[in-house]
């Protein structure tokens, strides 16, 4: 998604000097507008002042690491900006450090995807007023429209926490989506279409969404689902905004259960379910499916 963000940036006139270790990326990006830099020495060398650098890295060591690698090569007056999906607890950390050596520091919920840089992005931004205004321009130009798509959450820590939350909302729609889409594919008798019943409800459903769009994007290209493994991965927001939930005393049921269902798809060895089977069996005499049967 950092290309998407930068391409769209430099397609509404900003400059914008991008890295990545991934020298195909950065020609690719090249055709958009984006100058490339071969590090992020480099890259701080060839900005204008006062900058503003993005960051859109994985959230843990590799978003920590080069944040303070830039905390030592920026400038007084500089922003950094950290589009990803970091822990808030890190970004009120981060945002002190910076701040005490007079370092601007913004964490930004970012939503939209790779689509993003045609529809335009969400940003959810917490920190500094001051900072905010004058990257103004900026967020106006990565929001689907400069007066909506984009707004100033709260202080530090808060664009993050609220993306957080975001996120886990996002697992309970996704797991709906595909729950129900399971129970269509399991009423064999009827022979249901689902690409065509997933267009019928992008067209004045309540449930129309770009999840769904998502959804009947992919029954398109694989009705079946039969080249997809049933193995379903997090990064983490689900897991922080159950843990908020459960501190905060809210009763989260339909995120919390969506996660658990993720870490389920995970399990090849089933234990748990095989320990089901075997218990049934002893109290009811229930048949067990035996593996060298």
């Amino acid at each position: 998604m950092g290309r998407a963000l930068a391409c769209r940036l430099a397609g509404r006139g900003h400059e914008v000097v991008g890295f990545d270790i991934d020298a195909g990326c950065l020609e690719r990006s090249a055709a958009e507008g984006i100058a490339a830099s071969s590090s992020i020495e480099d890259l701080v060398e060839r900005l204008s002042a006062p900058r503003a650098i993005w960051v859109m890295l994985p959230a843990g060591e590799t978003t920590r690491v080069t944040i303070l690698a830039l905390e030592d090569l920026v400038d007084a007056g500089d922003t950094v900006i950290d589009g990803g999906n970091s822990h808030y607890g890190e970004a009120v950390a981060r945002s002190r450090a910076l701040t005490a050596a007079g370092i601007g520091f913004l964490d930004v919920g970012t939503s939209g995807g790779v689509r993003g840089q045609y529809d335009g992005f969400s940003l959810m931004i917490g920190g500094a007023t001051d900072t905010v205004d004058r990257l103004r321009p900026v967020f106006e130009s990565l929001a689907s429209a400069p007066d909506r798509g984009w707004a100033h959450v709260g202080p530090a820590g808060a664009g993050h926490f609220v993306k957080m939350v975001h996120n886990g909302i996002e697992y309970g729609a996704m797991q709906a989506l595909a729950e129900g889409f399971a129970i269509l594919d399991a009423k064999k008798e009827f022979d249901l279409d689902l690409e065509q019943i997933a267009r019928t409800w992008q067209n004045g459903s309540v449930i129309r969404s770009w999840l769904l769009d998502l959804a009947t994007e992919t029954f398109a290209d694989d009705a079946k689902l039969a080249r997809i493994a049933p193995y379903v991965t997090d990064s983490g927001e689900g897991r922080w905004t159950l843990q908020e939930a459960i501190e905060l005393g809210i009763a989260t049921p339909v995120i919390a259960l969506s996660l658990l269902t993720r870490l389920r798809s995970r399990d090849d060895e089933g234990f748990s379910e095989r320990l089901l089977a075997a218990m049934r069996n002893r109290f009811g005499g229930h048949d067990i499916r035996r593996l060298d049967e």
